[in-house]
């Protein structure tokens, strides 16, 4: 399994990233942060910003799509999106994530992008 994070500039818009990934099966779910503020260095300037974290469920096999996906509906320049591997969960909870990432026959789903 992998965690997939990214972040934006409001809720509504982490939700309405999450909601097109989980609809495509792209991700099992989506989670999303309180406000964090984010510092970071952009175009040369020392930049503070107020963002949203959307954290997203997903397996190996859906992480192109998903980032493909992210890239696309993200309304950053250069977002961030970053896979992290889980090293161990729930039986039960990784199964679900596999099931809820594949059409009903088993088999990963088209895009849709």
């Amino acid at each position: 399994m992998l965690v997939v994070l990214t972040t934006t500039d409001s809720a509504e818009a982490a939700e309405e990233l999450a909601a097109g990934a989980v609809e495509r099966r792209l991700a099992a779910c989506g989670q999303v942060s309180a406000p964090i503020t984010s510092v970071y260095r952009w175009r040369g300037e020392l930049r503070r910003d107020r963002e949203w974290q959307l954290l997203l469920k997903t397996t190996p096999a859906r992480w192109e799509a998903l980032r493909a996906h992210l890239e696309e509906a993200h309304s950053y320049d250069e977002p961030e999106i970053i896979a992290l591997p889980v090293a161990a969960g729930a039986a039960g909870y990784l199964g679900w994530v596999a099931e809820e990432t594949s059409d009903p026959a088993g088999e990963p789903t088209a895009t849709g992008d």
